[in-house]
């Protein structure tokens, strides 16, 4: 798998507290380069259309409502 987008410096957030994420997609969004909860949080509808064709997602993305789950995880909460 390609990565999809630059890999930001740091230690990885922990993405399984994202409902519906465990170890293996992860690992697979891990290997596109996402890392980061904060990364996540600014995904535009481009990003997330890339992320869902890559991963056969076909909407899981804004059904699962990540961008409001990793804005919470990302200030800490």
């Amino acid at each position: 798998m390609q990565p999809l987008f630059a890999t930001p410096a740091g230690e990885p957030d922990d993405l399984k507290k994202i409902a519906g994420v465990g170890p293996v997609l992860e690992k697979k969004l891990n290997e596109l380069g996402i890392t980061k909860f904060a990364q996540i949080a600014q995904f535009s509808p481009e990003d997330i259309e890339k992320i869902d064709t890559e991963l056969n997602f076909k909407g899981r993305i804004e059904r699962d409502n990540w961008l409001e789950q990793v804005a919470d995880l990302a200030r800490g909460e």
